[in-house]
């Protein structure tokens, strides 16, 4: 990837940075000069929560070059909760374990090497949801909930 490009989107993949509309309110993501809705400018940045469901997934067990490594891994299209669709990876998730409407949240993590002294490019991907431990102010009570 070239240095510049790589530069300009850095807030996209490391913040999930898109744009609200400014004319009809519209969440974008990627970002985009014109809104595909109302067709008025849409520049205000619109940081994401990084949290949604998986709308759609497949497999990919034969990957492109660069990506061999990561085979068999899962690609999954996001509805994110303010609304747009994401295309990405989901990591720490078998394929078996991957189902339609999954609550998911946004990682960084590495996209792909360039060779074994080359560039790393890190980008975001999507998690399940970790369920975590919550204590309850009481010596003998645990009780285990949603991450939110």
């Amino acid at each position: 990837m070239h240095p510049a490009r790589a530069w300009r989107g850095r807030s996209q993949r490391y913040r999930l940075e898109g744009e609200i509309c400014e004319g009809c309110g519209a969440r974008l993501f990627p970002p985009r000069d014109v809104c595909p809705e109302c067709q008025r400018p849409a520049r205000a940045p619109y940081p994401f929560s990084g949290r949604g469901e998986v709308y759609s997934y497949t497999v990919v067990y034969e990957p492109p070059a660069g990506y061999e490594e990561q085979a068999p891994y899962i690609v999954a299209l996001i509805k994110l909760e303010e609304g747009p669709l994401v295309s990405a990876m989901l990591t720490d998730v078998e394929p078996e374990e991957v189902y339609i409407g999954m609550p998911v949240e946004m990682v960084t993590r590495v996209l792909h090497r360039q060779g074994e002294h080359g560039v790393i490019a890190y980008g975001y991907k999507f998690r399940p949801i970790l369920r975590r431990m919550v204590t309850i102010p009481s010596p003998t009570a645990t009780v285990t909930a949603g991450a939110e």
